[in-house]
């Protein structure tokens, strides 16, 4: 588990850009009063390879990605489902 709280701010913006890791929320979530504990209790859990990553109390509680280049829609939901299921 990677939090968001003690992560450098170089890595942090290496994960957004790279489109592994969210950002602080949008005017939206900040009126619904969503952010206002902004980092505390956020992060990412994600395996070596970053083809499966867990957001956690970005907008959802949790929020599972299962993900690769390429057009393998079989071997995206077979790592989905072996993580669910473990």
């Amino acid at each position: 588990f990677y939090p968001l709280t003690g992560m450098s701010k170089d890595v942090q913006q290496k994960l957004i850009d790279d489109h592994f890791l969210f950002k602080e929320g949008d005017r939206f979530l900040q009126a619904a009063n969503a952010c206002r504990f902004w980092p505390t209790g956020r992060g990412i859990y994600h395996n070596e390879n970053k083809t499966f990553l867990v957001w956690c109390n970005e907008e959802d509680h949790l929020r599972l990605i299962s993900m690769q280049m390429g057009g393998d829609l079989k071997q995206v939901y077979k790592r989905l489902v072996t993580a669910v299921n473990d």
